[in-house]
C-alpha cells in the first residue's frame, strides 16, 4: 500500500463499485492515523465514507493526471487493478488505441471495427525500429521477435492468448503477415498465401458457434515459421491441441456443431453434392440439438466455396475434396442411425436392416452395411482364451455410435492438419531458426464446466507458470545488470495447483486409474478425489461444493472453477471398439482406408505437436488386448503434448500478447469494465503488475531524475558524476526510508508510490516558489501603479496650466478678428451694389443681341430646307429610272443562266449515274459536308431572323416616335395660330360663344392628346426597359453559358490530365515491374550459364544483342524492300539500285538490264494490293470494272476531290489564321479581367484549333490516299510499267542533298563503336566527356546510314544502341553518376529522333530540317522506356541511400544546439522493462547534413550532365515526398518525438531542406509543396492546445493533414518540460467537433503512402544543329575509325 502521507485533501482514490468495478473519488479531508473513515466526494457529487480503520484498509490511490493514457502500464506510479483498468479504458475509448504495453506483455483490446493501422506503410514504419521508440502495436512485437532472432540466432515464440472472441486469430494473422513482409524472400508471398489459405480450412473444420462467439476456435494451434540464416522465410509447420470432439455429437442450447456440416447442408443443391444425400440441418441429429441453426450475416454456401478454394491453393485435388466431404456427410448420416432396444429386458439392441441412414452411411464410406449394423450393437470379449460376442444395451450402443462418429471426425481433422503441413513445408533445406506463433484458448469458466474446460485451464496454468518465471527472470536480470543488492521477489507460483492436477495421485492420475477399473464411474472418481485431497491430505487448491457430491472446485491462478464430474471418464477414455475400425479399414474408399491404417508402435508419439495418429485421440478396445485398452487416454495424450509445447516454449524467447474482449455485444469501441477486469485477472496481466510492484516498478536514469526533480535538488551539475552525486546526496533527505528506493549503476529504483510522493514534494516546492514569486510580482505591480498615478497627476497639472494660457491667447485673437470682420463687411456691402448694377446692364445687352441672331438663323434654315427638298426629289426620280433598267437586265441574265443551268443539270445527271460507287465510298464525307452546311444554314437563318426582329422593332419605335413628333408640331402650330394677333373687328356674342366652345373643344382635344402622348411615352419607356432587361438577360445568359462551357472544358481538361497522369503512372509502374522481372530473368540465366559452363562455351544473349544484326551475304534486293513497303511512302529505285539489280539479278533483254525484275516489282497489282487493303476496297469488285467505267469514275472523283481539297484547304488556312491570331492575342499584354482567365481561355482556344487542324490534316491525307486509289483503279489492268513511274507519288520526305557534317561508320566497325562508346567505356573517362557526346556521335552515324538509303542497317544500328544502353545501365546499377549520364544520353537521342522524325507535325525546332527516311518509331518508343527506366533507377538509388537516414535526421537529430538538453524527459519516454535497445554502431548519428549530402550527390550528377531543370524538379519532388512521408509515418507511431521542442527542431530541419532546394532553384516543381504535411505537423506541435479558439485555428492551419492524423498527433503529444501541458480530453473533443464540420472530401488515412510514385514527363527541348566539326571527341574513346562525311 502507498505511503499514508499521500492521502491528503484533493487526492484521488479508487473505491469498489458494483457496476463499474472501480470508480474514482476525491478526498475531502486529509487522513489521520486516528480516523476510522475517509470522507470522499464521488463523481456524481455525493459524499461517501470509506472505512479505513487501519492503513491497510485505505483505498488505492489514483495516478497523477500526467500519466493518464500511458502506453506502458508498468510506468504508472501506482500499480493496481483500478489504475490498470482506468488506463486501458482511457486509451481504448478516448485515444482509440487498442494496444498497450504491460511490461513484456502487449494487451490488445478487440475494437470490433476496421482500423487503418495494418497497411504496408505501417509495416515499413515499424520495420527496423526499436519497439521502445514506437507506439504499442502487434507489429512492434513481431519486429522485436524477428530482430532478436536474427541478432541472437535464437528461436522466438509469440504467445497469443485470450478468451473466445477477443481477436486471437486476427492478431496471429497480422503477425504472420508482418513476418512474411520482412522475411524478404521472393517466396514470401506464396508462403503467406498458403498459410492464410489454411485459415478458412481450419475455421471450417475447427470452429463453431458458441454462446460467446459466433466463430469460436475449438482447438489450439502453434505455427512455426522457419527462417534462413539471412532472415528469409523458408516455410511453416502447424501443431494442433485438444480438438473438442464432443461437439460432433452434442451441442448445448444456442450453439452449433462445426461450420463444415452446415456448409455442406447449405450446398446440398449443387450437382456434385447431390450424391451425398444431404438434407436441411434440422433433419440431422448432430446439427439440430442447439436449436439455433443460422448465424447473422453468415453465408454457409459462400464459406464452403472459400474452403474449397483454399484446398485448391494448398494442392488438394477436387476428387480428394469430394472424398473428404463424403466422409463428413457420412458422419451426419451416422448420427441418424436408429438403434432400438430389445423389448426383453433392454439388455440387447438392434438396427432395422431397412434403416435408410445406415444404408447411406455404408454407401458413402464404401463399407458393408450389415456388418456395420451388427458391430454397432455387439462387441467381442476374450474369456478364457475364447472369443465371445456380447450384445450391447441400447444406451451402450448409442454411446458406441457417437464414439465412432467422434473418432472418424478426429481422424479426418488430423489428416487435414498433416496435409496442410505438407503444403507449408519448406521446399529446400532446413530453416536455421523459427518464430512460433501460439494461438491458444484462454482461461474458461462457464456455468457448467466439464472435461474440456479442465484441460484448457490446465494448459493455462502451465502457460501462466512459464510466464511468471520468465517475468521474474527478466526482473532478476535487470537487478543484476544494475548491480543492486536485492532480495528475492516473492511471486505467486502456481506449482501447487499444477501438482494437484498432474502430480502423483493427482487428478489426472486418479482419473486414469478410474478409467482402468472394470466398473469405473464418475461418482467413484469423485469420491476418490474427496478422500485423497480433502479428507486424508487436504490440498489448499481443492475443495468440495456444499450442495453437490459429483463436483469439485479448483482454485486456479485466475479464479475458482467448479467442475462437474459427469462425463469425465467417457471423455477421457474416448473408447472406440476395434471391430467398426476394422470394417472402415477395409473400405473401398482410399481416403477412408488411409485414415484408419494401423501405425506401428511409437508412431503416435512421433507425430508433430498435438496432432495425433489414428489411435491418438482414442483407445481401441478388443478382445485380444483387453489389458491395454485404456493405456492412451485423452488426458495422458494432452499432458504429453503440453509438455512438448512447454519444452519448445522454454527453448525459445517468448513474447506475450493478451487479447481482451471489451464487451459481449460485439459493439465497436464499447468497454464493459466487468468483462475486462475478469479477463485481466485470467490472462495474467495483473499478476505481471503485481510482480513488478513487488520490486522496484519505477526506474529513472540519473539524468532523467535530475532534470525532472531539479527544483528539489541543490546546486548545478555539469557532468554525469555530479548528477549522480547530487541524486545520492539529496534523495535520502526526500525519502527517509531507505527501503523505498535503491541506487543502481545507471538508474535509481523506487518502490510503488514513491514517484507520486516525489511528485507531491515537487508540486509543494513549486507552489511555495509560486507564492514567493507572486508576492514579489504584486509588490512590483503596486510600485508600478504608484509611479504611474504620480506621473498622471503631474501630467494633469501641466495640461491645466497650458489650457488656461491657451484660453487667454484665444480671447486676444477673437478681439482682433472682430475688428477685421467689421472693416471687411462695410467694403463688401458697397461692392455688392456696384456688381448688381453692372450685371443688369450686361443682361439687357445680351438678350437684345440674342433676339437679332435668332431671327437671322430662322431665315437661313428655311432657305436651306427648300434647297434640300428639291435635291432629294430630283435624286429619287433618277434612281427610279435606273432601277427599272437594272431590273430588266437582271431578268434577262437570269433567263440565260437558267437555260445554261438546265443543260448542265442534265449533263451532271448523266455523269452521276456512273459514279454510284464513288458516292458510296464518299458517303461519310458527303454526310459530314451536309451536316456542316445544314449547321451553317441554320445559324445563318437564326442570325437573319434575329436581325429582322431587331430591325422591325427599331422601325416600329421610329414610327411611333415620328407620329408623336408630328402630333406635337401640329399642336404647337395650332397654338401659334391661336395666339397670333388679329386685326380688331366687331365680334358678336354668337361668335364669341362659338369661339369659346371651339377653344374648350380644342383644350379638351389637347388634353386628350397630351394624355395619349404620356401613355405612349410611358409605354415606350416600358418597352425600352423590357428591351434593356432582355438584352441584359441575354448577355448574362451568354456569359453564364460561356462560363459553364469554360468550367466544363476546364473540368474535363483537369479530369483528362488526371487520367493521363494516372495512366502514365500505371505504365511507368508496369515498366518498373518489367525491369525487375527482367533483372530476375538475367540472374536466373546467369545461374544456368554457370551450371553449363563446364559443358561448352556459349555466347550469352546480352553479348549477342550488343553486336549488329546479322546481314545477308549480298546487298539487299531493292525489289523485296520496295515491295514490302506500302506504296504511298515508297520511292522509285535509284540508279544505284538499278546497278545492283543488274549485277545480282538474272540477265535481261539487251539495253534493258533488270527490266523484267523492275516491271514485276513496280507492277500496278503489287502497288494496289496493299493500298486497297488499307482503304478497305474489295479487289474483286475493282477488277470487274471496265475501262470506260473506270474512266468516268475517275473523272467524277477527280472533280469531287478537287472541290473537297479546295474546301479543306480553305478551312485549314482559315483555322491556321485563327490560330495565328490567337497566338498574337496571347502575346499581347492582357487587360480588363484577370490575365490568368484570359490566358486560360486563349489556351483552350488554341488547343481546340490545333485539334481541329490535326483532324483536317488527317482527313486531307485520307482524301489524297483515296485519290491515289481512284487513279490506280482508273487504269486498265494491263498497263505498262512505264506509267507507274508517272503515277508514283513523289517521296513524302526529301533526301538530304548535302551529307557534309555527318559521321560515317563502316558496317564492320559498328559493334566496335558501340562497345567503345557505351558498354566498355570506363567510368572516369565517361564522366569527363561533354554531356550527351555519345548520343550525338551515335545519331550522326545513324543519320549517315539513313542518308545512304540503307534503312534496315540504320534501324538495326539504333536498336543495338538502345540494347547497349540498357546493358550499360544494368552494369552501373549502383552508380548515380553513370545512371545520370545514360539518362542524359537516352533523352538527347530521343529528342534528336523526334526532331528529325518524318512525323514531325507540331514538333518545335523541326522547321527547315531534313527528316529521316527510315521509320524509327519503335526505337523512339524503346528510348522513352529506357529514359523512364534510368529515371526510376536514379531515384531508387537515392531513396535506398536516404531511407536509413531520413527518420534519424529529420526527427531525432538536434541541429539546434541545447534545445533538447534544457528539458527533461518524462516517464513516458523511458524504456520498457524487459526490452533492451538495439546496439548502435560507433558511427555518428545521421543529421540533416547527411540528407543534404545525398541530395547534393544526385544534384551534382544531374547538373554535370546538363539534365533539363524540369526533369530535376520532378526528381526532387519525388524525393521530398518520400522524405515527408517517411518522417510523418514514423512520427505518427512514436510518442517520444511528439513534443514542443521536437516540433521546433523538425521545423528547423525542414527549413534547412527548403533553403537547400531554393538555393538550387528546385522550388518551382512542387518539391517544397510536398513538405507541407511535415511543416504543418511541426506547427501542430508548437501551437497552443487549450481553448476552442486554439482548436479552430489548429484545424484551419493544418488543412493538408487528415482528421485522423491531427487527432493521432494530439493523442501522442507528450510534455517534456514543465512549460508544456498534456492535451486534455476536452480539447480533443473540441478538435473532433471542428474536424466534423470540415468537409474537405479527403479520404480517411492515418499514414501516408510512402510508396506513391509521381508519373514523370520528359520535356522536349529542341537540340541544336549537330555538325561533325563541332564535336570534340577525345582519343581515349578509341573511335578514330569514324570518318567525317
Amino acid at each position: 500500500m502507498a505511503t499514508v502521507e499521500l492521502y491528503t485533501k484533493g487526492a484521488t482514490v479508487w473505491i469498489p463499485d458494483p457496476d463499474c468495478v472501480w470508480v474514482s473519488a476525491q478526498i475531502l479531508e486529509s487522513y489521520r492515523a486516528e480516523d476510522k473513515h475517509l470522507l470522499l466526494l464521488l463523481n456524481d457529487g455525493r459524499e461517501a465514507r470509506c472505512p479505513a480503520a487501519s492503513p491497510g484498509e485505505l483505498p488505492p490511490l489514483g495516478n497523477p493526471d500526467i500519466l493518464e493514457g500511458e502506453n506502458d502500464l508498468t510506468a504508472l506510479s501506482f500499480l493496481h487493478e483500478p489504475a490498470v483498468l482506468h488506463n486501458l479504458r482511457v486509451r481504448f475509448l478516448d485515444y482509440n488505441s487498442i494496444y498497450t504495453y504491460c511490461g513484456i506483455v502487449l494487451v490488445a483490446i478487440n475494437p470490433y471495427d476496421q482500423l487503418p493501422i495494418y497497411g504496408k506503410e505501417v509495416i515499413d514504419a515499424y520495420s527496423g525500429q526499436d519497439m521502445t521508440d514506437m507506439e504499442p502495436h502487434i507489429f512492434a512485437v513481431a519486429e522485436e521477435a524477428y530482430c532478436t532472432m536474427t541478432r541472437e540466432e535464437k528461436n522466438q515464440s509469440i504467445i497469443i492468448s485470450g478468451e473466445s472472441g477477443s481477436g486471437k486469430t486476427v492478431s496471429a494473422k497480422f503477425t504472420m503477415r508482418y513476418l512474411a513482409v520482412v522475411g524478404g524472400a521472393s517466396e514470401q508471398t506464396s508462403v503467406e498465401e498458403r498459410v492464410l489459405a489454411s485459415n478458412p480450412i481450419m475455421e471450417s473444420i475447427g470452429n463453431a458457434k458458441t454462446t460467446r462467439n459466433d466463430n469460436s476456435s475449438r482447438f489450439g494451434k502453434y505455427i512455426e515459421i522457419g527462417f534462413g540464416g539471412k532472415g528469409e522465410m523458408f516455410g511453416a509447420n502447424m501443431r494442433t491441441y485438444l480438438l473438442e470432439k464432443s461437439r460432433v455429437v452434442f451441442q448445448a442450447s444456442s450453439e452449433r456443431n462445426y461450420h463444415v456440416f452446415y456448409q455442406l447442408c447449405a450446398s446440398r443443391a449443387l450437382p456434385e453434392m447431390r450424391a451425398l444425400r444431404l438434407d436441411a440441418p434440422e433433419q440431422f441429429r448432430y446439427t439440430n440439438q442447439g436449436g439455433d441453426i443460422d448465424i447473422p450475416d453468415n453465408d454457409d454456401m459462400a464459406n464452403l466455396e472459400c474452403t474449397r478454394n483454399a484446398f485448391t491453393i494448398l494442392g488438394v485435388q477436387p476428387h480428394q475434396q469430394m472424398e473428404l466431404f463424403t466422409i463428413l456427410a457420412a458422419v451426419l448420416h451416422l448420427g441418424n442411425v436408429n438403434i432400438q432396444a430389445s423389448s426383453r429386458g433392454g439388455d440387447r439392441s438392434y438396427i432395422d436392416p431397412a434403416d435408410r441412414s445406415l444404408a447411406v452411411f455404408s454407401k458413402l464410406l464404401g463399407v458393408d452395411g450389415p456388418q456395420m449394423a451388427h458391430w454397432l450393437c455387439h462387441r467381442r470379449l476374450a474369456v478364457g482364451g475364447e472369443m465371445l460376442v456380447k450384445p450391447m444395451a441400447g444406451q451402450q450402443a448409442l454411446e458406441a455410435r457417437d464414439a465412432l462418429a467422434k473418432h472418424i471426425y478426429g481422424q479426418l481433422f488430423t489428416w487435414t492438419v498433416h496435409r496442410l503441413n505438407s503444403a507449408l513445408h519448406a521446399p529446400r533445406g532446413r530453416p536455421k531458426s523459427f518464430i512460433g506463433v501460439l494461438d491458444i484458448y484462454g482461461f474458461e469458466t462457464f456455468d457448467r464446466n466439464s472435461f474440456e474446460q479442465f484441460c484448457i485451464n490446465y494448459a493455462n496454468e502451465k502457460l501462466q507458470q512459464q510466464f511468471n518465471r520468465h517475468v521474474f527472470h527478466l526482473e532478476q536480470e535487470e537487478y543484476v545488470r544494475e548491480e543492486l543488492a536485492w532480495s528475492r521477489i516473492e511471486f505467486s507460483d502456481n506449482q501447487p495447483c499444477i501438482g494437484l492436477i498432474e502430480g502423483h495421485l493427482g487428478l489426472l492420475d486418479l482419473l486414469d486409474e478410474e478409467c482402468r477399473m472394470p466398473k469405473g464411474s464418475d461418482e467413484n472418481w469423485a469420491r476418490k478425489l474427496y478422500d485423497q485431497h480433502q479428507s486424508s491430505n487436504p490440498h489448499p487448491h481443492f475443495c468440495k461444493p456444499r450442495m453437490s457430491n459429483s463436483a469439485f472446485i479448483l482454485l486456479h491462478f485466475a479464479d475458482a472453477v467448479q467442475y462437474e464430474c459427469g462425463g469425465f471418464l467417457d471423455k477421457n477414455k474416448d473408447t472406440i471398439f476395434e471391430e467398426p475400425i476394422n470394417i472402415l479399414r477395409a473400405s473401398q474408399s482410399e481416403l477412408v482406408a488411409e485414415l484408419f491404417q494401423q501405425l506401428p508402435p511409437g508412431d503416435s508419439e512421433s507425430q508433430s505437436g498435438g496432432t495425433s495418429s489414428s489411435l491418438a485421440n482414442g483407445s481401441l478396445r478388443s478382445g485380444k488386448r483387453g489389458h491395454k485398452e485404456h493405456k492412451l487416454t485423452v488426458g495422458f495424450q494432452f499432458r504429453q503434448s503440453l509438455q512438448l509445447l512447454m519444452g519448445t516454449l522454454n527453448s525459445t524467447t517468448p513474447h506475450y500478447v493478451r487479447c481482451i474482449k471489451p464487451n459481449d455485444l460485439k459493439e465497436p469501441f464499447v468497454f464493459d469494465p466487468k468483462r475486462a477486469v475478469q479477463q485481466l485477472r485470467a490472462c495474467g496481466v495483473l499478476e505481471t503488475i503485481r510482480i513488478s510492484a513487488a520490486g522496484y516498478p519505477s526506474r529513472w536514469t540519473y539524468e532523467e531524475f535530475f532534470n525532472r526533480y531539479r527544483v528539489l535538488l541543490r546546486g548545478e551539475a555539469q557532468n554525469q558524476e555530479q548528477v549522480l552525486a547530487s541524486c545520492r546526496r539529496v534523495l535520502p533527505q526526500l525519502i527517509p526510508d531507505p527501503e523505498q528506493y535503491c541506487f543502481g549503476k545507471t538508474k535509481v529504483f523506487f518502490r510503488a508510490g514513491q514517484v507520486a510522493l516525489l511528485e507531491r514534494l515537487r508540486a509543494e516546492r513549486l507552489r511555495r516558489a509560486g507564492v514567493v514569486i507572486q508576492s514579489w510580482v504584486r509588490g512590483w505591480l503596486a510600485r508600478l501603479r504608484y509611479s504611474r498615478v504620480r506621473w498622471a497627476a503631474r501630467t494633469i497639472q501641466r495640461y491645466c496650466r497650458g489650457a488656461l494660457a491657451r484660453r487667454l491667447a484665444l480671447t486676444l485673437r477673437y478681439t482682433r478678428a472682430a475688428l477685421v470682420i467689421q472693416k471687411t463687411y462695410r467694403m463688401v456691402a458697397v461692392r455688392q451694389l456696384f456688381l448688381t448694377i453692372r450685371h443688369a446692364a450686361l443682361t439687357i445687352q445680351a438678350f437684345t443681341r440674342g433676339t437679332l441672331a435668332r431671327r437671322r438663323l430662322r431665315e437661313e434654315r428655311a432657305e436651306r430646307a427648300a434647297v434640300m427638298l428639291q435635291a432629294r426629289v430630283r435624286g429619287w426620280l433618277a434612281r427610279r429610272a435606273y432601277g427599272r433598267v437594272r431590273w430588266a437586265v437582271v431578268l434577262t441574265q437570269c433567263c440565260v443562266r437558267r437555260r445554261a443551268a438546265r443543260r448542265q443539270l442534265l449533263k451532271l445527271k448523266a455523269e452521276a449515274r456512273s459514279v454510284e460507287k464513288y458516292r458510296q465510298l464518299n458517303k461519310g464525307m458527303e454526310v459530314k459536308l451536309m451536316q456542316l452546311q445544314l449547321r451553317a444554314d441554320q445559324e445563318a437563318r437564326e442570325s437573319a431572323s434575329l436581325k429582322e426582329t431587331l430591325h422591325s422593332e427599331r422601325e416600329a419605335h421610329g414610327a411611333e416616335l415620328e407620329a408623336l413628333r408630328r402630333a406635337v408640331l401640329k399642336l404647337e402650330k395650332q397654338n401659334e395660330k391661336r395666339e397670333a394677333p388679329k386685326p380688331p373687328a366687331a365680334i358678336s356674342e354668337k361668335e364669341l360663344e362659338e369661339r369659346r366652345r371651339a377653344e374648350e373643344k380644342a383644350a379638351q382635344e389637347i388634353l386628350r392628346l397630351t394624355q395619349e402622348k404620356q401613355a405612349l411615352q410611358s409605354e415606350r419607356d416600358v418597352l425600352v426597359k423590357e428591351k434593356e432587361e432582355l438584352s441584359l438577360g441575354l448577355h448574362k445568359l451568354k456569359e453564364t453559358q460561356d462560363e459553364s462551357v469554360r468550367q466544363a472544358v476546364s473540368r474535363s481538361g483537369g479530369e483528362l490530365r488526371a487520367e493521363l497522369d494516372e495512366e502514365r503512372r500505371k505504365y511507368q509502374g508496369l515498366l518498373r515491374e518489367f525491369t525487375r522481372l527482367e533483372q530476375r530473368y538475367d540472374n536466373l540465366r546467369e545461374m544456368s550459364l554457370l551450371t553449363e559452363r563446364t559443358k561448352a562455351h556459349r555466347r550469352t544473349d546480352s553479348t549477342q544483342s550488343l553486336g549488329p544484326e546479322p546481314s545477308s551475304p549480298g546487298p539487299p534486293s531493292p525489289c523485296v524492300s520496295f515491295a514490302a513497303s506500302p506504296f504511298p511512302s515508297g520511292v522509285p529505285p535509284s540508279p544505284e539500285a538499278d546497278r545492283r539489280v543488274s549485277v545480282t539479278g538474272p540477265p535481261g533483254p539487251p539495253g534493258c538490264p533488270g527490266l523484267d525484275r523492275m516491271c514485276s516489282t513496280w507492277s500496278p497489282e503489287r502497288l494496289m494490293d496493299p493500298l486497297m487493303e488499307r482503304m478497305g476496297v474489295a479487289r474483286a469488285s475493282a477488277m470487274r470494272m471496265t475501262g470506260e467505267d473506270l474512266g468516268h469514275a475517275y473523272d467524277a472523283v477527280r472533280v469531287a476531290n478537287k472541290f473537297l481539297e479546295v474546301q479543306l484547304s480553305s478551312q485549314c488556312g482559315q483555322l491556321e489564321e485563327e490560330l495565328e491570331a490567337a497566338k498574337t492575342q496571347l502575346g499581347r499584354p492582357l487587360c480588363g479581367r484577370s490575365s490568368s482567365a484570359q490566358q486560360e481561355d486563349v489556351r483552350e482556344l488554341l488547343e481546340a484549333q490545333e485539334l481541329e487542324c490535326v483532324r483536317l490534316r488527317r482527313e486531307l491525307k485520307e482524301l489524297r490516299a483515296t485519290v491515289t486509289l481512284r487513279r490506280l483503279l482508273a487504269q486498265p489492268a494491263s498497263t505498262a510499267p512505264a506509267p507507274v513511274e508517272v503515277l508514283a507519288p513523289p517521296a513524302p520526305h526529301p533526301t538530304p542533298q548535302d551529307p557534309r557534317g555527318l559521321l560515317k561508320c563502316r558496317k564492320r566497325d559498328e559493334a566496335k563503336l558501340i562497345k567503345n562508346l557505351i558498354t566498355d567505356v570506363r567510368v572516369d573517362s565517361a564522366l569527363s566527356l561533354p554531356a550527351g557526346l555519345a548520343a550525338s556521335v551515335l545519331f550522326m552515324c545513324a543519320r549517315h546510314m539513313d542518308y545512304s538509303g540503307d534503312h534496315s542497317r540504320a534501324h538495326a544500328f539504333c536498336s543495338n544502341t538502345v540494347t547497349a544502353m540498357k546493358a550499360a545501365l544494368k552494369k552501373h546499377s549502383s552508380d548515380v553518376n553513370m545512371t545520370a549520364l545514360w539518362l542524359k544520353n537516352a533523352c538527347l537521342l530521343n529528342d534528336l529522333l523526334m526532331q528529325h522524325s518524318p512525323k514531325k507535325d507540331g514538333t518545335p525546332g523541326s522547321e527547315g530540317r531534313v527528316p529521316l527516311t527510315s521509320d524509327l518509331s519503335d526505337v523512339s518508343h524503346a528510348l522513352s522506356n529506357l529514359c523512364i527506366q534510368a529515371y526510376q533507377q536514379l531515384l531508387s538509388l537515392t531513396e535506398a541511400r536516404l531511407h536509413p537516414i531520413i527518420v534519424p535526421a529529420m526527427l531525432e537529430s538536434e541541429t539546434i544546439a541545447g534545445l533538447s538538453s534544457s528539458v527533461g524527459k518524462m516517464s513516458a519516454s523511458r524504456k520498457r522493462a524487459g526490452s533492451e535497445p538495439k546496439a548502435m554502431g560507433g558511427a555518428d548519428p545521421p543529421t540533416m547534413a547527411s540528407v543534404l549530402r545525398e541530395l547534393g550527390v544526385l544534384h551534382g550528377a544531374l547538373s554535370r550532365q546538363a539534365v533539363p531543370l524540369a526533369l530535376m524538379e520532378q526528381a526532387f519532388r519525388q524525393l521530398t515526398y518520400v522524405i515527408a512521408a517517411s518522417s510523418l509515418n514514423s512520427l505518427l507511431l512514436r510518442k517520444d518525438v511528439c513534443c514542443w521542442s521536437r516540433g521546433i527542431q523538425i521545423r528547423y530541419n525542414v527549413s534547412v531542406l527548403e533553403e537547400w532546394l531554393r538555393s538550387h532553384n528546385l522550388q518551382a516543381g512542387g518539391a517544397v509543396a510536398e513538405l507541407e504535411p511535415l511543416i504543418q505537423t511541426a506547427q501542430l506541435l508548437q501551437v497552443g492546445k487549450k481553448t476552442e479558439a486554439d482548436a479552430e485555428s489548429l484545424v484551419e492551419t493544418c488543412n493538408v493533414l487528415s482528421s485522423q492524423q491531427i487527432v493521432k498527433i494530439l493523442k501522442l503529444y507528450t510534455p517534456h518540460s514543465d512549460l508544456e501541458e498534456k492535451v486534455t480530453l476536452n480539447f480533443l473533443r473540441s478538435v473532433l467537433g471542428v474536424l466534423k464540420r470540415r468537409s474537405d472530401g479527403r479520404p480517411p488515412q492515418l499514414v501516408m503512402d510512402a510508396g506513391h510514385v509521381f508519373p514523370v514527363t520528359f520535356p522536349y527541348l529542341p537540340p541544336p544543329d549537330l555538325h561533325a566539326d563541332q564535336l570534340d571527341i577525345p582519343d581515349s574513346l578509341k573511335i578514330s575509325f569514324l570518318h567525317r562525311a
